[in-house]
């Protein structure tokens, strides 16, 4: 009888831990839809303006039944420090930001974004690398956003921001997955691999934006474009996985190397970590939150121009 009951207790345990582990960093339509009605489930809606996603009129409209909303602009996941937007916030602050949402340690996070573009898929890759820095692994983006989840045809509700009870969010850092201005100019002395996730009139310096002080890359970065990584499917972005290998040989990547992705301002980088560590599975992958941003302002720093035939310029 001890020995059925040590077996039965195993099987469990092995249950528990399968069910535990099936959620993948990129889950579909079809898996959120069996999973919906489980009691530690929280379907985070963080659709916005970009790209036309429509922000908390649309979710109040159209929503995933049970899902709650936050704004990525407005809430606090992101914040400007020293004239550099976009940075990190404080622990103790995305701390008290996930706890109001109700979301506690033991819950399992699905972001769905609006799924209307890259910028937007964007959103959802940094608030998920925010959950992960923070020492959460249980999250996922829905691919498709909530654009694929209406596509497919899936229950559509409508109805105002639930009222949260606060939980208690603890969060240990991770901050491997995060690098410094001073440990990606370290970088460029090291065998480390800087990938710029702009797109290419970005990266040669054709076109700046109006949060970096100077036109270029970070000398001898690598250029992988955020876009690349999505499609459009009838009106929703996918995520491209079939192809990603072949992105990241034409960038000459390597999974063996320490690898920091940077952007304008650690938005658009968020896509690059999050298919180079969660869905390439390279090993050791970090995001320059400040990015060009931070990298152009202050004391001055080279940066590469490739339409002047890879000179370098400084800052003032």
């Amino acid at each position: 009888m001890l020995r059925i009951l040590t077996l039965s207790l195993a099987t469990l345990w092995f249950s528990t831990q399968l069910y535990a582990s099936d959620m993948t960093p990129l889950i579909d339509a079809e898996w959120l839809d069996r999973h919906l009605d489980e009691d530690n489930l929280v379907v985070l809606d963080v659709r916005s303006d970009i790209d036309g996603g429509g922000g908390r009129d649309a979710f109040e409209a159209a929503q995933i039944p049970g899902s709650l909303h936050t704004r990525y602009g407005e809430d606090g996941w992101r914040e400007s420090r020293n004239d550099v937007a976009g940075l990190m916030p404080a622990v103790e602050e995305l701390e008290q930001l996930i706890g109001e949402l109700g979301i506690d340690n033991d819950n399992r996070v699905v972001i769905v974004p609006a799924g209307t573009g890259p910028t937007d898929f964007g959103t959802a890759a940094r608030i998920y690398w925010t959950f992960k820095i923070l020492g959460h692994d249980q999250v996922a983006i829905l691919d498709g956003g909530f654009a694929g989840w209406q596509q497919q045809g899936f229950e559509v509700v409508s109805g105002p921001t639930p009222s949260l009870e606060p939980a208690t969010f603890r969060a240990e850092l991770r901050e491997a997955l995060i690098a410094t201005t001073e440990q990606v100019e370290e970088a460029r002395q090291h065998q480390t691999q800087l990938v710029d996730a702009r797109p290419a009139d970005y990266f040669t310096g054709e076109t700046t934006s109006p949060a970096v002080r100077l036109a270029g890359t970070i000398p001898d970065a690598r250029n992988l474009p955020h876009q690349s990584h999505l499609n459009d499917r009838n009106g929703a972005f996918y995520l491209d996985t079939a192809g990603l290998d072949a992105r990241i040989n034409a960038a000459e990547l390597s999974r063996d190397e320490r690898t920091i992705a940077f952007c304008n301002t650690g938005h658009w980088a968020a896509t690059d970590w999050f298919v180079l560590s969660e869905i390439a599975g390279f090993d050791n992958v970090a995001m320059y939150d400040g990015s060009m941003a931070a990298w152009t302002i202050g004391e001055s720093r080279p940066v590469q121009l490739a339409r002047r035939g890879l000179e370098l310029i400084s800052g003032d």
